[in-house]
């Protein structure tokens, strides 16, 4: 990898897999190139996968086959700035049917434990709006969603 610093993310054998769906479902993502390990390390074996570089929305990123031992957790996790209500259902979507779930405020985690925050631009507009009763009516609208909903965070900021 050409960048300085690169987001490590911790996979259980699956991390192609899952760089391969990031490459599918978000703009300017991609696989770079698979590693595999010179000898045997505690997850695996020589020849095994070991590390996948990619990138996801420009980020460069490795996949590292760990093994099961560390779990992703929200505290860490992708935001993804969304410019309308269509690009933000594609990849709500996308995430949540390729075995990932839900959360609650725009928050999503894919199959492989990760988190996503799918936030539509707009909402973050209302809630840092200098009113502060904008900001007030738009982030209590976001706390009763699950997927964000761009024409009721309109509806919020509106009054």
């Amino acid at each position: 990898m050409l960048s300085k610093n690169t987001i490590c993310l911790w996979f259980n054998g699956d991390a192609l897999e899952a760089a391969t769906f990031y490459a599918a479902t978000f703009p300017d993502s991609k696989v770079l190139a698979e590693h595999r390990a010179p000898s045997d390390f505690p997850a695996g074996k020589q020849g095994d996968p070991l590390t996948v570089e990619f990138t996801v929305m420009g980020i460069p990123c490795l996949g590292l086959n760990g093994g099961p031992a560390f779990k992703h957790t929200e505290a860490f996790s992708f935001q993804v700035a969304t410019d309308d209500q269509a690009e933000t259902d594609r990849l709500w979507n996308a995430i949540v049917e390729n075995g990932g779930e839900e959360s609650a405020c725009g928050w999503c985690r894919d199959k492989w434990g990760l988190s996503w925050q799918i936030t539509p631009r707009v909402l973050t507009a209302a809630f840092t709006n200098p009113d502060p009763a904008i900001a007030k009516r738009a982030f209590e609208a976001m706390m009763g969603m699950t997927k964000i909903d761009v024409a009721a965070i309109e509806a919020a900021v509106r009054g």
